[in-house]
């Protein structure tokens, strides 16, 4: 399940940057979510500078470099993890691509597990023991 992709403009990385980017963010995704690393999906998706606006401008004019994450997670998880999650995405491109913090957005999108996909059979079915699992990890935590 774990997917992330990084929206970045074209031509503001060099491969080393985005390979670096890649591994770093899937090693993150498992460590945190205690997925095997076979689960984890990592990609880059490249604009030109012409097709993106940051404060109104195209970035061809102003310069600015502002990337944006989305990552997915089965519904469960915890703030915490998609929180992890979310400022590790964020500290890696300022690290890797060294961009200005501040203009780095993000995105988690829950999915619920019969949603989800897994060689064309519901995660609800082939991940069921783990999302029982987390459901009741969660409702321990409420009720703390």
């Amino acid at each position: 399940m774990p997917v992330v992709n990084f929206h970045l403009l074209a031509g503001h990385s060099t491969p080393e940057q985005d390979e670096r980017l890649l591994v770093e963010a899937s090693r993150l995704y498992s460590e945190v979510l205690k997925a095997p690393m076979e689960r984890v999906r990592a990609f880059i998706t490249t604009y030109p500078a012409s097709q993106c606006a940051v404060a109104g401008a195209p970035c061809s004019s102003n310069g600015l470099h502002a990337p944006f994450f989305e990552f997915i997670v089965l519904d469960g998880r915890s703030l915490e993890d998609r929180q992890r999650l979310s400022q590790g995405f964020t500290e890696l491109l300022v690290e890797v691509l060294g961009v200005r913090r501040e203009l780095v957005r993000g995105r988690c999108q829950r999915v619920a597990p019969e949603d989800w996909s897994i060689g064309g059979a519901p995660a609800s079915v082939l991940r069921a023991g783990e999302v029982a699992a987390r459901a009741r990890a969660a409702a321990g935590e409420g009720a703390a």
